[in-house]
């Protein structure tokens, strides 16, 4: 069963607001889909969602499921044990387990398939 194991602790990560954090305690998230725990550690930056602040999209699926989020970021930037299609399905899982509304779910989702290319990291 996919849980997360620790809470989501983040402070910002600069002054001037750009939107960046730093987990300031490690979260662990254990993944059905990959069938082990995802750590992402101490002092990792994240944005949360990278969901563009235009009025609709950010109203439809902006600041929801930040632990899931997280996760999937650390996902992106380290491909830890998987491919970028399971990394966006980690999401799926992670986000449904936060309580996020199902159609807010496939929104992220479908989002980060369309569109989340650019942002794996090689």
């Amino acid at each position: 069963m996919p849980k997360f194991l620790t809470h989501l602790q983040l402070e910002n990560a600069c002054d001037d607001d750009e939107g960046k954090w730093l987990v300031a305690h490690p979260l662990i998230y254990q993944s059905d889909i990959i069938e082990d725990a995802i750590t992402v550690p101490f002092g990792f930056q994240t944005d949360l969602a990278s969901i563009p602040r235009l009025p609709i999209i950010y109203w439809l699926t902006g600041n929801t499921s930040q632990a899931a989020a997280v996760v999937h970021d650390y996902l992106y930037v380290t491909h830890v044990k998987l491919s970028r299609r399971t990394a966006d399905r980690v999401l799926l899982e992670a986000s449904e387990l936060t309580r996020v509304s199902w159609w807010r779910r496939v929104l992220m989702y479908l989002a980060v398939r369309l569109f989340g290319g650019s942002h794996w990291v090689d």
